[in-house]
């Protein structure tokens, strides 16, 4: 069971891998990622970040599907990462059953003119808000939210102040 689907272009570090996992009870963080399923020194290190008892599987966005449409998958509390709004909306384009969608860092790490700030720790081409306006579409309750202690705020209302 997909618990949460959250967009951070760092992956796994110490948010998710403590502060997520715990409070949502995870057993399992699934990385979605092009980039880091073709770099082996990537997935080394973002498995160094995940906690004792917590399973996790690097793929590139396609291939994650199949991990995600196994029965197995079924039976467990997982938390799929994207680095990007664009391979979140692919994914809830295909899964119905996402519990919560949560955009948590994008748009920092990649260079780029014509970004708006969205949050702190959000910054989107008008390409990625208007990935992002499916998104909300698919899933209306959709939020930003860095940290669970954070405040948490409807992607629908930020996006109406862009």
């Amino acid at each position: 069971m997909i618990v949460c689907l959250r967009v951070d272009e760092r992956l796994i570090h110490g948010q998710v891998a403590m502060t997520w996992a715990k409070t949502l009870k995870l057993n399992g963080l699934v990385v979605a990622s092009d980039e880091a399923a073709a770099n082996e020194v990537q997935q080394m290190t973002l498995k160094m970040a995940v906690p004792d008892g917590i399973k996790c599987i690097i793929r590139s966005v396609k291939g994650v599907c199949d991990i995600l449409d196994d029965t197995r998958a079924a039976n467990m509390r997982l938390m799929v990462l994207v680095p990007t709004v664009r391979d979140a909306l692919f994914l809830a384009e295909r899964y119905s059953n996402i519990e919560m969608v949560n955009i948590g860092n994008a748009g920092k790490m990649t260079a780029g003119e014509g970004k708006k700030i969205l949050s702190k720790e959000v910054m989107l081409t008008e390409d990625e808000i208007q990935a992002l306006k499916e998104l909300v579409k698919r899933y209306p309750d959709t939020f930003f939210q860095a940290t669970p202690a954070r405040d948490k705020k409807a992607a629908s209302d930020i996006l109406k102040n862009i």
